[in-house]
């Protein structure tokens, strides 16, 4: 049994979707979801079909994602804001059979509400594909996830047995749904019967933080800053049950202040790869600090000898869709390689210390950007930090800072390089520092660009830095 169809059996007539405008029940979703399936088969789509969408969030997105997932079709849901030529490459690479956007999808719901049709049973079980969800891309081209059912929904039970999600609950859908944690969000639903909110495109959280009675929200640490600094959206984060924060590392700093305002936070790390979530705090944060994390249900970690955290369990991916082929992506002991450096105690609490692409080598030395970064954060005045690599005649390689201040100018720069040097070491110290006031991020995402960063200070690297290193 598909699960929107064993959601609507299960939750009936509970709220399953909510907009400002509308509620819809497990079952109606289920009704319409089956009869927008069956206007896709009388259109000749047919299991195992890749239909490529490009929508913002909308209810009317949401049902078609349903519809494909009770017909067995693979959804391939695209971030619709990179550019034409970007998305072109990207649709030439997936070779889906249908292509979707906003007004088909309205269109196709129009059809299924004014002519109601009955579906084709679909045969695909748990483990056929069911989504090919592309990674952000912060490091490197974006790649083809493909996840089926089942580990959607592994991921899913984890998730909510750490931060319960049911009937009477009600999640914002605040990240896109061509990103996993919004795709995540569906299938908690799904699974636990908490219905989730969806506001017209192009709302602000902020706005929708007082439009419905949220108990759940989904951030990354850029939009959690932003509405810590207004002064509406102070009573609806403390109303909250649980924020889930992750998909970049979040700032001591920013977990300072959350909690010294009693918010109901949750660190977590995950990746595409897993469906999601792999490991998160098991109780809100109370103090400041980054506390270590601990793994969910069904996850396992491990260690490499150069420190990469290695993961797997029921909520790993089946490979990368490339060229028309599924690539196997494991090692020979099932393990999916993370490229990130951690390390694992005895009893699963995982501590996350930097990408291992992101490392370089200094005298000989490696330099993870992310260490030096805690370290001018915990500069007064410094509200958030990025390290890259540029070039060194005499080290190979020595770090860059770009920060982001309190206030313009301060902290000077003598008084920065003091601060860090005691923390990390002279050899650590950034040689150079760029001041930003608004971060460049990725398309379509609020994680920031770090490969546009280390590109724009090698062009800015003339000549040899002097900071009385071998003095």
């Amino acid at each position: 049994m598909d699960p929107v169809t064993a959601a609507a059996e299960r939750f009936g007539t509970a709220p399953a979707l909510i907009t400002p405008e509308t509620t819809l029940s497990f079952e109606e979703c289920d009704t319409l979801a089956g009869s927008i399936a069956a206007h896709l088969q009388q259109k000749g789509a047919v299991e195992g079909a890749i239909v490529a969408i490009l929508s913002p969030n909308t209810v009317e997105l949401i049902l078609c994602l349903y519809a494909l997932l009770k017909a067995g079709m693979v959804a391939a849901p695209l971030n619709h804001r990179l550019p034409e030529t970007t998305l072109s490459r990207m649709k030439k690479a997936l070779r889906p059979d249908i292509t979707l956007n906003t007004e088909e999808c309205a269109s196709l719901v129009s059809a299924a509400r004014a002519n109601p049709a009955k579906m084709m049973p679909s045969c695909n079980g748990t483990l056929s594909p069911a989504t090919i969800i592309h990674t952000s891309a912060s490091t490197g081209t974006a790649k083809a996830v493909v996840h089926t059912t089942g580990s959607h929904l592994a991921n899913a039970r984890g998730a909510n047995g750490n931060i319960p999600f049911g009937p009477g609950c009600l999640w914002l859908l605040s990240l896109p749904l061509f990103h996993i944690g919004g795709c995540a969000i569906l299938y908690r639903s799904l699974t636990s019967g908490g219905a989730v909110a969806i506001d017209s495109a192009g709302t602000a959280i902020q706005h929708s933080l007082t439009r419905f009675p949220l108990t759940h929200l989904s951030l990354v640490p850029t939009q959690l800053y932003r509405l810590l600094s207004m002064e509406e959206t102070a009573v609806p984060l403390q109303r909250l049950k649980a924020i889930l924060l992750g998909g970049a590392p979040a700032t001591a700093c920013l977990i300072e202040n959350a909690a010294s305002r009693h918010l109901p936070v949750y660190l977590s790390y995950g990746s595409t790869e897993m469906s999601s979530q792999i490991a998160t705090t098991p109780s809100p944060l109370t103090a400041p600090g980054v506390p270590p994390l601990s793994l969910l249900s069904g996850r396992e970690a491990a260690t490499a000898p150069d420190g990469e955290l290695l993961v797997r369990g029921s909520c790993l991916f089946s490979g990368y869709f490339h060229n028309g082929a599924l690539l196997p992506a494991t090692d020979s002991e099932g393990w999916f390689h993370t490229g990130d450096i951690g390390t694992i105690d005895n009893e699963g609490r995982l501590e996350l210390m930097g990408r291992k692409d992101s490392m370089f080598i200094s005298g000989g030395e490696n330099i993870h950007p992310e260490e030096i970064e805690r370290a001018l954060l915990q500069v007064d005045g410094i509200l958030e930090a990025l390290v890259v690599p540029v070039p060194d005649s005499e080290y190979g390689e020595r770090p860059a800072a770009f920060i982001r201040s309190s206030a313009p100018g301060e902290p000077d720069e003598k008084s920065i390089r003091e601060q860090v040097r005691q923390q990390v070491g002279r050899l650590k110290t950034p040689v150079l520092f760029y001041r930003v006031c608004q971060w460049a991020t990725l398309p379509g995402s609020d994680k920031t660009d770090r490969i546009w960063y280390q590109r724009v200070a090698r062009e800015y690297r003339t000549g040899e830095v002097s900071d009385g290193l071998s003095a």
